[in-house]
């Protein structure tokens, strides 16, 4: 299926959960679409859990030490 089609289906879901069921039912539509993003990237091996808790700084160093 083609990110034009998915974010056609996201578009809608959330259209008319903020037309019928007010401005909360079209956060919780979000909020719950993000969920279900990111628990599919890691179900396809996208993401890993250490992604979110790995420091900025780490990763600067880590690049600085790989250049040299």
């Amino acid at each position: 299926m083609s990110m034009a089609v998915i974010g056609l289906a996201v578009g809608m879901a959330l259209g008319f959960a903020g037309y019928f069921g007010g401005f909360g039912a079209f956060l919780l539509v979000a909020a719950l679409g993000a969920v279900g993003f990111v628990a599919g990237k890691f179900l396809d091996g996208d993401l890993e859990p250490g992604e979110f808790f790995r420091s900025r700084d780490r990763d600067r160093d880590r690049d600085r030490d790989r250049r040299r």
